[in-house]
């Protein structure tokens, strides 16, 4: 008998939050589900990790596989669930016991959404709050998102890319991930999901997703911003009639350059140190001081880190 949901998850190295993010699925209020896993080549312990848990609980299906990325990691993920709905789930982030009822009962109502979010909040590698995202507010009912007269597009968008549930057959109808889309995967398929349906975000915080320092942008934000332009302007050729096929091509073509230089990680490490001064936690001081320590010449690190003082 085919699950109401499948959560779809793609896990490289995760072996030290995996077991908490497992948790945070399979003590979901909602039962009739299944967890798709894909480890995608990992070299640590997290196979061993999922294949111990998958035969203690029989929702849980694990895919190996040598390491491709997480944009088809995510393909042969979806390609494998069999519920009606999908929802998506990161390594080292969880889920609200609650998220998955929740969010089916939206679409269970609505046979006009396509997908849903929820709002979701950002914590440090040690669970420090740092910061919530919500949306434009726009979607707080369900809304047809896309407005090629906005800057990107949109009225208003999923919170964060594993926060999202979504109708499988929407999904297939849309084409699901694009494997020329390694890095910013998700808006190229928000954006096609959304000519087909509705999009709603519930208002409450379903979500946590972990902020690391090295995990921020993925370490590629030169090519996730120029991915983003590309995803968009596909966007924009569909909706007056025209072929997004040379958009795709020059994603595909793309070349993923990761920053993973001592002040790459200095830049993350400011990020997280930034959020938590703003919320005048003492502990952004940590954060900050580190970020000098892995790149001094980030001026401004040094001017936050006396600034957190006051």
């Amino acid at each position: 008998m085919e699950p109401e949901i499948s959560v779809v998850m793609s896990v490289y190295n995760g072996q030290a939050d995996l077991r908490a993010t497992m948790d945070s699925i399979l003590g979901q209020t909602e039962k009739d589900l299944e967890f798709v896993v894909i480890d995608d080549g990992s070299t640590d312990s997290s196979g061993a990790i999922l294949d111990e848990i998958a035969s203690r609980d029989a929702r849980v299906r694990v895919i190996h596989q040598e390491n491709r990325g997480l944009t088809r990691a995510l393909i042969a993920g979806c390609a494998a669930a069999r519920g009606r709905y999908i929802a998506r789930q990161d390594c080292g982030d969880t889920s609200d016991p609650r998220r998955l009822a929740l969010q089916k009962k939206l679409l269970d109502a609505n046979p006009d959404l396509a997908f849903v979010s929820c709002w979701t909040a950002f914590a440090g590698p040690e669970g420090e709050p740092l910061y919530e995202s919500r949306g434009t507010g726009a979607a707080s009912a369900p809304i047809a998102m896309l407005d090629t007269s906005r800057t990107w597009g949109v009225i208003d968008g999923p919170t964060c890319h594993p926060s999202v549930m979504m109708r499988r057959d929407a999904y297939e109808r849309a084409g699901g991930y694009r494997a020329a889309f390694a890095v910013g995967q998700d808006w190229d398929l928000w954006y096609r999901l959304a000519a087909l349906g509705k999009f709603q975000i519930m208002p409450e915080v379903l979500y946590t997703a972990q902020v690391t320092p090295r995990g921020i942008s993925g370490g590629a934000r030169g090519a996730q911003q120029t991915m983003a332009q590309l995803s968009l302007a596909a966007m924009r050729a569909r909706m007056t009639g025209q072929s997004d096929d040379d958009f795709v091509r020059r994603a595909a073509e793309l070349r993923i350059v990761r920053d993973t230089s001592a002040c790459g990680e200095g830049r993350g490490l400011y990020a997280i140190g930034e959020a938590l001064r703003r919320r005048r936690d003492a502990r952004a001081r940590t954060y900050l001081r580190r970020a000098i320590a892995r790149c001094p010449r980030l001026v401004k690190a040094w001017i936050r880190y006396a600034q957190s003082f006051f």
